[in-house]
């Protein structure tokens, strides 16, 4: 199956579990793979055949912004579920990551991959 990316689209929001991390923004990170086939979008050059990539951007974008979860796992699920409920996807790859949240590593959060039936 192919596949439609979405690579290092950063998002900020409030995330985490410290008290002090309620009360600020904090960048997310996700990288997406939503498997699509592109076979007619490629045959027919036309839009409305595609998967619109900036359609699911601005989606996870206006969701997460808004959010105030306290684990990024359950961010994950949730646009995980977006992609797939709201946009037809079979398949994602959800890479969501918390740049600066362990001193040290450049990012830590989780990978998920989920599908619909």
């Amino acid at each position: 199956m192919d596949k439609v990316f979405i690579e290092a689209l950063e998002i900020e929001c409030v995330i985490g579990i410290y008290d002090w991390e309620r009360k600020i923004r904090q960048p997310v990170v996700l990288d997406i793979e939503m498997a699509f086939d592109n076979t007619v979008p490629a045959a027919t050059d036309n839009i409305e055949h595609t998967l619109d990539y900036k359609a699911v951007s601005k989606r996870l974008i206006q969701f997460v912004s808004e959010s105030d979860f306290g684990l990024v796992e359950t961010l994950a699920e949730r646009c995980a579920a977006i992609i797939t409920g709201e946009f037809g996807v079979r398949h994602v790859r959800l890479k969501l990551s918390k740049p600066g949240a362990v001193r040290g590593s450049k990012a830590v959060g989780v990978i998920i991959e989920r599908g619909q039936a």
